[in-house]
């Protein structure tokens, strides 16, 4: 109370001093000197009536200028939600419009590298796949890239936003996850059917050599037609148990994998191993296997015997693919991909993959050829995925098929 009755008796005063002022102006209009000393003391009470005037306040009225700065929030805040939203661990896109595809805008980093060269393979068709999707639900989609088809969780939210209708639309792939879960129920239904033919195959086996051996010893006793049928028999159930066991002791190797020993691997060197180990049977045929690396300091951390072996099954999957092509190619390239991602391409100029098996070519015990066992390009998978990459079939623009290693 006592500073705003000085307040009220500071205003006062200044506001005598400049009648004052103003009288003895109006008196001395023929001294220019006077009157510029008078407008200075008259500025000087002007800036002090000022002064004294904000000090003042109306009881029960509050300033309207603070509400207005707390609605709104501080530069710290804005700038920490968007470095969130930003390094989010999904890939965010904004709709313009509620109906029709709209313009579909990258809104983080996930985003822009999911459509950057590298990734999508055609960015305009991902983003109409993306405008097509429902509001409020959870779709799995799926799209293509440069390391083959890839699958995607899709959210989509609509909202306003200043008076603007647009829809705010989360993309999370999700293929190396749902590779992972394949890998692992193949292995244990693998393990699971392998273990209950193997315990049925080997009563049977012993039984048809016990039983051979029986008949050797009764045979004198026993008519010569029925003991030779007898005898065919025995040894034709002898040779089934023994081929089946086999057989199925091929694909127990896909549940029964080592674990990997990673250790850093040359790539140079180990394509010049492959050279040498496949390179003959190819020229053989009147074809050629040709090896690339860039640069030539290129390593990766990996199993190198696995890495070896998936590797050479490629090439073996490359040569059956080519067997009756006049001229035979395959090659395998290595080089460094978007986010420092070593990448090994193992092409041929075969016939390709069908479109409709591609999906399927992957999974154990499929084959399309007639002594196949479907475990090539199985184990190919097992082995890529358990040094920590993923292996895909990538659309070839020319003829032949095109797989792509990713470490």
């Amino acid at each position: 109370m006592a500073s705003e009755r000085g307040a009220r008796l500071g205003a006062a005063a200044c506001a005598a001093g400049l009648t004052a002022l103003g009288a003895c102006a109006a008196s001395v209009t023929d001294s220019p000197r006077l009157l510029v000393v008078c407008a200075l003391a008259g500025a000087a009470l002007g800036f002090a009536l000022w002064r004294c005037l904000a000090c003042l306040t109306v009881p029960g009225v509050q300033p309207e200028v603070a509400p207005m700065a707390s609605q709104w929030p501080d530069r710290e805040a804005v700038l920490a939600l968007e470095a969130r939203l930003e390094h989010a661990p999904i890939a965010l896109f904004r709709i313009e419009h509620l109906a029709g595809p709209g313009d579909v805008t990258p809104l983080n980093a996930n985003a822009r590298r999911l459509v950057a060269p590298g990734r999508a393979s055609d960015a305009p068709a991902l983003y109409a796949l993306l405008a097509a999707q429902p509001s409020d639900e959870r779709t799995l989609i799926g799209f293509d890239t440069e390391r083959g088809m890839e699958r995607a969780m899709v959210a989509v939210s609509a909202l306003t936003v200043a008076g603007q209708a647009q829809r705010l639309v989360a993309l999370l792939p999700v293929e190396s996850q749902l590779e992972a879960e394949a890998l692992h129920a193949w292995r244990q239904l693998v393990h699971v059917l392998t273990h209950e033919i193997m315990n049925s195959l080997t009563p049977v086996a012993s039984l048809s050599r016990t039983s051979h051996e029986l008949l050797a010893d009764l045979a004198p006793a026993l008519p010569a037609d029925a003991a030779t049928d007898l005898a065919t028999a025995l040894d034709a159930i002898a040779r089934r148990a023994a081929s089946l066991a086999d057989f199925v002791a091929s694909y127990r190797s896909l549940s029964t994998l080592p674990q990997p020993r990673p250790e850093r691997v040359h790539v140079g060197q180990l394509f010049a191993r492959l050279a040498a180990l496949v390179g003959p049977d190819w020229e053989a045929r009147g074809g050629k296997v040709a090896f690339s690396v860039e640069p030539a300091s290129l390593e990766v951390m990996a199993d190198p015997g696995q890495l070896e072996q998936a590797l050479i099954n490629l090439l073996k999957n490359a040569a059956e693919a080519t067997a009756h092509v006049a001229h035979p190619r395959a090659d395998v390239q290595a080089r460094l991909g978007r986010g420092g991602r070593l990448r090994i391409e193992v092409a041929d100029n075969g016939p390709g993959v069908p479109a409709d098996l591609a999906a399927h070519i992957f999974t154990p015990f499929f084959t399309t050829k007639k002594q196949g066992r479907g475990i090539g390009l199985a184990m190919v998978r097992q082995l890529v995925h358990g040094n920590g990459g993923t292996v895909r079939y990538a659309r070839s623009i020319s003829p032949g098929a095109r797989f792509i290693v990713s470490f």
